[in-house]
């Protein structure tokens, strides 16, 4: 590993975004071998780097950039620990020995669905920063629907206390009763806005989740708690998306977590319920009442799409489920 800039170093390893590193340089927060840094210092392999309580030594070897899709069930913090004890999403990441693992960016407690997390701190840091654009889509119930106003305020933009904000796209996705899905796509990921976008047209958010981010879709058989790791090619595509190059160096998830989900996941309904309102339908396989909006369905999402969950070769049986995959 060649010598670099400090602030590059820094954001690879997950610590900030450039800009932000920039700022602690310029205000003498950080120290490179004892010596307070300044901007247009480089740090290599060896070098000590000291910032506030942290103190990281530069490793001779980038790690091999690695890419997770993580589907986030309810009831989870997007959060290493959590003050007060609740589960988070640390707690089901499998071990890493080279760098550490980074969210890119968040899902508040009551939301479920995709989220992405890898060791390059930099690709972490673009995909989430506002300048790249990067597409999010969520499916959202809402209780009572929407009517036709009330998309046109959404599409053309609402007045929130942080700004404005507005949905690229507003999608009707189904639904039956009281309850109504859409398909709604966004360019940016502040606190809670989806739901607060909602209910500042007065509407009412039931259940809110994350199906795809920067075009990689959750995938349809990935249970709620488990990783999926994405496959290379489609990586390089994530990261050529913010302008960064290809990983050419490889590593994958051991056996265990490696191991594909076999219930396929709807927007509308849990695995629970699936199995618990399924009946015979034709072919002999079970279909679900009630059942909402596939994750997977928006056609549109379709820049980068995920690896199939199905082993190549026809499906085998699984003797201890007595399943076939």
């Amino acid at each position: 590993m060649e010598k670099q800039r400090l602030q590059k170093v820094l954001a690879a390893m997950g610590l900030g975004s450039r800009r932000k590193i920039e700022n602690w340089i310029a205000e003498g927060e950080v120290r490179i071998n004892g010596h307070v840094a300044t901007l247009g210092d480089q740090a290599g392999p060896g070098d000590i780097i000291e910032m506030g309580d942290k103190r990281i030594q530069v490793p001779d070897v980038r790690p091999v950039r690695r890419v997770l899709i993580y589907h986030k069930p309810e009831g989870q913090i997007t959060a290493n620990h959590d003050p007060e004890g609740r589960p988070t999403v640390a707690e089901n990441l499998p071990p890493i020995r080279e760098g550490r693992w980074i969210t890119v960016g968040r899902l508040d407690f009551n939301t479920s669905g995709l989220l992405l997390v890898t060791n390059d701190g930099e690709l972490a840091n673009r995909l989430m920063h506002p300048s790249y654009g990067i597409e999010r889509t969520y499916a959202v119930r809402v209780f009572g629907g929407l009517n036709d106003e009330q998309q046109k305020q959404l599409l053309e933009g609402v007045e929130l206390e942080d700004g404005p904000a507005s949905f690229k796209r507003l999608v009707d996705a189904g639904g039956q009763g009281q309850n109504h899905w859409y398909h709604v796509t966004l360019h940016e990921g502040r606190n809670r806005e989806v739901r607060r976008m909602i209910e500042a047209v007065n509407g009412a958010v039931s259940r809110l989740i994350r199906i795809s981010y920067a075009g990689v879709a959750l995938p349809p058989r990935l249970r709620p708690g488990k990783v999926q790791e994405l496959e290379p090619g489609i990586e390089a595509a994530l990261a050529e998306l913010v302008g960064l190059k290809p990983e050419t160096r490889h590593k994958t998830l051991g056996r265990h977590h490696a191991r594909r989900a076999h219930k396929p996941f709807k927007a509308g309904r849990s695995v629970r319920d699936g199995k618990r309102n399924a009946k015979p339908g034709r072919g002999g396989q079970a279909r679900g009442k009630g059942s909402g909006p596939v994750a997977h369905s928006l056609k549109r999402e379709t820049t980068i799409k995920p690896a199939s969950s199905r082993r190549k070769g026809g499906g085998t049986t699984n003797r201890r489920r007595g399943t076939s995959r």
